[in-house]
């Protein structure tokens, strides 16, 4: 008779609980690795400022949730939430919302272009200082706007949009006219501007749908606010860096002490845990008791993607923070 689940015999046995040793050692080590936080050289850097404010906004016709949030760099959820509004909520002309729009700046870059894909927003700087920030429109999750450094190559007013054969293919497969160039004017997505970056075929311009703004529709380009992108335009120059990051929490330590945390929807499913990286930029930056951590958590499970303040209270106390 074979025995379906036979003993081992005791050498075998002892050399199976040794091998069961070993595998439990290896996976305590990974977990404490894990649950300790990223390795130093992999965590984003404490940043010390941020762009936006608070403010009210009075209704214009035509405006909604959506326009709104989109321009000032807001969700649309939360932006009606702020307010105690159900976001089908109709706005009337007239009408005021409070804006909170306040984001961490990333520290990654002191001269030129930084784009943060999850922030959605686009930072100017020149000579260290910031000078100025937009919201963006970004790639889709199947067609992300890709990383890295680059630099411009080319910038040109009243593009004609040279449709690559990638977005050719898709316009066939949706059964739409299948275009290889649109020429300048209302109908062009790209906008009246231009700025090709690096040798990419990707570039940061204009668009004719605003509301696609802070948004992640596009096949890969950064899409500005017209006004945003004549604005850009005007201030770049053929040769200007830039930066293309991927950070989906930020925190921050401000001159006066307050600590604030930003986090984003992981939309490109990199698999970031966000605490972790949360502890171990506190660890590195020996600021973990300045911290609310029942607060950070809060913010890390609403992923708002604003600056919140999670200074814990005794230390605000004692800094003189209101």
């Amino acid at each position: 008779m074979v025995r379906l689940n036979p003993r081992p015999d005791s050498a075998s046995s002892g050399k199976t609980k040794l091998i069961r040793l070993k595998t439990a050692w290896v996976a305590c080590v990974c977990m404490l690795i894990w649950v300790c936080g990223t390795p130093a050289e992999e965590l984003p850097r404490l940043a010390g400022r941020l762009a936006g404010g608070e403010f009210e906004y009075t209704i214009k016709r035509g405006d909604s949730f959506s326009s709104i949030g989109a321009r000032y760099g807001v969700e649309a959820a939360v932006l009606a939430r702020t307010n105690g509004l159900k976001l089908r909520a109709r706005l009337k002309p007239g009408q005021v919302l409070r804006i909170d729009n306040r984001h961490i700046v990333p520290p990654e870059l002191n001269d030129g272009i930084l784009i943060n894909l999850p922030q959605r927003m686009l930072f100017f700087f020149r000579n260290c200082a910031l000078i100025r920030y937009y919201t963006v429109g970004l790639g889709r999750p199947t067609w992300p706007t890709p990383r890295g450094g680059f630099q411009v190559l080319e910038l040109r007013e009243h593009p004609t949009w040279h449709v690559p054969k990638s977005i050719q293919h898709e316009m066939a497969m949706e059964g739409k006219v299948v275009k290889e160039e649109v020429p300048p004017g209302p109908d062009n997505p790209l906008g009246d501007y231009f700025i090709r970056l690096g040798t990419w075929s990707y570039g940061i311009h204009g668009t004719i749908a605003p509301l696609t703004i802070y948004g992640f529709r596009t096949h890969g380009c950064i899409r500005l606010h017209p006004d945003d992108a004549a604005e850009l335009f005007h201030l770049v120059k053929i040769g200007q860096s830039g930066l293309i990051i991927y950070a989906p929490v930020l925190l921050a330590k401000l001159g006066d002490g307050r600590i604030f945390l930003e986090v984003h929807r992981d939309v490109y499913k990199k698999g970031m845990d966000a605490m972790t990286i949360i502890r171990g930029l506190a660890d590195s930056n020996d600021i973990g008791n300045m911290i609310d951590w029942i607060e950070a958590q809060a913010v890390t499970d609403r992923r708002e993607g604003l600056a919140r303040d999670i200074t814990a209270k005794n230390h605000a106390s004692m800094k003189g923070v209101k």
